[in-house]
């Protein structure tokens, strides 16, 4: 699976089912060359006047990977 197959998806908060937002990059351990985390662009509603801050969800945290979206265990 390609970085670009997981940007397609939107990340769901599986606490309370909300979106969280959009995976934008991933950090790899330079040594076994596996994923430690994905950095996601938070969602951005239409009355949210939140910063373009990005939050790092650890891989462990990821609960499932659809076809179309990933269930994470993160609460804010």
């Amino acid at each position: 699976m390609n970085l670009s197959d997981f940007q397609n998806k939107d990340v769901i908060s599986i606490e309370d089912g909300k979106k969280i937002g959009n995976i934008i990059d991933c950090k790899i351990d330079p040594v076994d060359g596996v994923i430690l985390s994905f950095l996601i662009e938070p969602f951005k509603g239409v009355f949210s006047f939140r910063g373009s801050n990005k939050i790092e969800v650890e891989y462990k945290n990821i609960s499932k990977i659809g076809e179309d979206v990933i269930l994470v265990d993160y609460r804010e």
